[in-house]
């Protein structure tokens, strides 16, 4: 049935690989996926730049529009319109430059239609390379597509590109992205506690952050850098992998506020029971079939002050963790730009369904090196902390967990200003003509 059915589209949809191969020099396909980062544009910077040095093997860089959803619809955006300052300035915006979405593409058998229209627009922009730009879920979909040219016939190199706040790709020592938000919680973790610090006597006795992390505390551990010696805030730090127990908790807040004065908490979004279930979620979900996730910090801050009686203030890191560009870790930069690089090369040497990724040095000094993991092993799994990285009791990081952490939120690479505000790339986000009739409902 299966071979029926692929038959039935390669002869629809494609001609010959051996047609393929006397056509001009392939195009590139690049998109940016789910969630986006301070410095994923850092990666099509790399991308856009290592094409363009190598243009005597690939024809046009195309972008899609809104993530995958840009080839469905046939909306590319040409980046050889733009100038090579402006691709320079994207090395230095946050945000994703291109649009980005969450889009789960189905199995060939459970949706061919997305795969026929796929094939047309590769097909018809002469698209060989395919570049994507995003976390788990987004390396499925570049498997996907790899998938596609095995089964159907048509050539296309698909290469992931890591980026992540979460820090939950396997494979990969760390992920793009999440240096950048490590560094935001870190600083603002330190500068919050000081405040309540100052204020707790007559005001103000728990503070309490809330940052990303569905499944892996990964965000909310770096908060832990902020403490220089044992004691210092954060004093509880709540993380998806330790189960929740309410009255430790109260406890815990109890004796901190009679020790110091106050209590720092900084909480994963993803906190959860012992059974699995989440201290606070909305009933909606995405694409990919993730509950929205939020609200942990209003329900600690109630139950504290219905408890304990403390009075309490709390905050959302919420996309401005992800948007703070201006306090970028120079190490995320320079492995965001050096993974987007990295994918065209790849690409360039026959690699195929592969995520280009992050290898630590087994040095005293920090250093790191690019590597590959195959997609198969990487798409859908998720890296949650080490147990070996979280105290005994479960409320902070270990030193095996700040040595990881530290050497990812070194470095500051400011953005130039003006006007007071950081600069911006601005794409003038030429379409590509189209060259379809028909269009694409999702």
């Amino acid at each position: 049935m299966k071979a029926a059915l692929y038959s039935s589209i390669i002869s629809a949809n494609i001609k010959t690989t051996q047609q393929i191969n006397t056509m001009s020099k392939p195009n590139a396909f690049y998109a940016q996926s789910g969630g986006v980062t301070a410095v994923i544009n850092a990666s099509a910077c790399g991308v856009i730049q290592a094409a363009r040095e190598n243009k005597n093997k690939i024809g046009k860089l195309y972008a899609g529009k809104n993530g995958i959803i840009g080839a469905l619809q046939e909306e590319l955006i040409d980046t050889g319109k733009e100038s090579a300052k402006t691709i320079a300035a994207l090395k230095y915006t946050p945000a994703g430059a291109f649009g980005s979405c969450r889009y789960k593409l189905k199995s060939l058998d459970e949706n061919r239609r997305e795969y026929e229209r796929l094939i047309e627009v590769f097909k018809a922009h002469n698209i060989g390379y395919f570049f994507y730009n995003g976390g788990g879920d987004s390396a499925d979909t570049c498997l996907k597509v790899s998938q596609l040219s095995e089964n159907m016939g048509y050539p296309i190199q698909a290469i992931h590109i890591p980026k992540t706040v979460d820090n939950d790709l396997p494979f990969t020592d760390n992920c793009p992205g999440f240096g950048s938000v490590a560094k935001y919680v870190a600083v603002s973790t330190r500068e919050a506690s000081l405040d309540v610090a100052s204020m707790c006597e007559t005001s103000t006795k728990v503070f309490i952050l809330e940052v990303m992390g569905r499944h892996a505390g990964w965000i909310a551990a770096a908060s832990g850098l902020a403490a220089d010696r044992e004691g210092e805030p954060p004093h509880i730090i709540l993380f998806p992998e330790i189960p929740f127990n309410q009255q430790k908790f109260l406890n815990k807040v109890r004796s901190t506020v009679k020790k110091n004065g106050y209590c720092v908490i900084v909480a994963s979004e993803g906190a959860q029971y012992k059974d699995g279930t989440l201290l606070s979620a909305s009933s909606g979900a995405d694409a990919f079939g993730h509950k929205q996730l939020g609200g942990v910090a209003p329900f600690l801050a109630t139950l504290v002050k219905e408890e304990l009686g403390y009075k309490y203030h709390y905050a959302l890191a919420d996309y401005l963790q992800r948007a703070a560009r201006h306090i970028a870790s120079t190490t995320d930069v320079e492995q965001a730009y050096a993974v987007g690089r990295a994918a065209v090369e790849y690409a360039l040497q026959g690699k195929n369904s592969v995520m280009v990724s992050i290898q630590r040095k087994n040095t005293k000094r920090y250093g790191w090196q690019l590597g590959e993991a195959p997609l198969h092993k990487v798409a859908n799994v998720e890296k949650k902390m080490p147990r070996s990285f979280i105290t005994r009791d479960g409320y902070n990081i270990t030193g095996q967990a700040r040595q990881y952490l530290a050497p990812l939120i070194q470095g500051e690479d400011y953005p130039p200003y003006k006007n007071g505000v950081p600069e911006v790339a601005v794409l003038k986000g030429q379409m590509a003509p189209k060259k379809l009739k028909t269009r694409f409902r999702l």
